[in-house]
């Protein structure tokens, strides 16, 4: 395999809020994406996912680890070099497509405006052409350019956000939940679109979700989240034949089956992670072959081994 784009290394993230209590929103989570792959992260809401990709990205700044990108460390201080590469080579698209894009500008000027700030473009007649070819290739007309985000649906919104990642030709796309506010039609045709355009242009995606649908469909491999931790990562084939973690079998366990058969049939299995007694924290990376890994102790290990069938 090539070299990592992204490493991520040891990553905590934790938000004072008084003297005496801190949220610890992220504790030691390693992961590395590769150059064209799409790296799935799930979990429940309030397992840190959005955290690590704002981390990344450097909206907030790591307590610890390290953060690896493009050749470069981005965790810790950042130099001007390093911090204009950031910039131009990393982007995200956000959750909520209308509060992501400035209502007083124009969509073309929204695209336009990491052209101008990096200034890419030598005239402003190459600007309006790059953000007129961009609208085309995420299906909207170069006409829309003169239009303001709130003559938009919020598919075509989205949309806006993804043309305004993709402008910048980035080598890697953090994409936060981008389609949980879209209806279930529009959400096929966005990511539709996003597997299109990253087999067009090689970029890398960290897409962050909670729907494991969406994320068995587009992901290469699979990062599963809880309280913090990674507890499971491995291949989507590894995931979904073989999960192991028993928060990772209880969240495909809810996963509804388009067959009816196989529906009436299904069993939705619970986790407390209290009541079963298990602590994260205690728990080693542990590994079952392949990519696939299983945070746990080694009596959790081959506990949950034998329960998942594997010996």
């Amino acid at each position: 395999m090539s070299e990592a784009l992204l490493n991520v290394e040891g990553l905590h993230q934790h938000f004072p809020i008084t003297r005496r209590f801190t949220v610890k929103a992220v504790n030691g989570v390693s992961f590395a994406i590769y150059p064209g792959e799409t790296y799935g992260l799930v979990g429940e809401s309030g397992s840190g996912k959005t955290t690590i990709g704002r981390s990344i990205i450097r909206l907030h700044t790591p307590t610890a680890g390290t953060v690896t990108f493009n050749g470069k460390r981005i965790s810790g201080s950042l130099d001007r070099e390093t911090r204009n590469m950031l910039r131009e080579d990393m982007q995200m698209i956000f959750q909520d497509p209308m509060s992501s894009l400035n209502p007083r500008k124009k969509v073309g000027d929204i695209i336009g405006e990491g052209l101008d700030i990096h200034r890419r473009c030598a005239t402003r007649a190459e600007r309006d052409a790059l953000v007129a070819g961009m609208l085309q290739k995420v299906g909207l007309s170069p006409a829309h350019a003169e239009r303001y985000p709130h003559q938009f649906s919020g598919g075509q919104r989205q949309r806006v956000g993804i043309a305004r990642a993709l402008v910048m030709n980035p080598k890697l796309i953090i994409a936060d939940e981008c389609i949980s506010a879209l209806d279930v039609s529009i959400q096929a045709q966005v990511v539709n679109l996003m597997r299109d355009i990253q087999d067009e242009t090689g970029c890398a995606y960290l897409f962050i979700a909670h729907d494991l649908s969406i994320v068995k469909y587009i992901s290469d491999r699979i990062g599963v989240l809880h309280l913090g931790y990674l507890v499971e990562t491995g291949t989507t084939e590894e995931i979904f034949s073989n999960p192991v973690h028993p928060y990772t079998r209880s969240l495909i366990s809810a996963v509804p089956q388009p067959n009816p058969e196989l529906e009436k049939r299904r069993v939705a299995l619970s986790y407390d992670r209290d009541k079963a007694g298990v602590d994260y924290a205690a728990g080693t990376e542990h590994s079952l072959g392949g990519s696939h890994t299983v945070l746990a102790t080694d009596a959790e290990f081959e506990k949950w081994k034998a329960e998942a069938g594997l010996g």
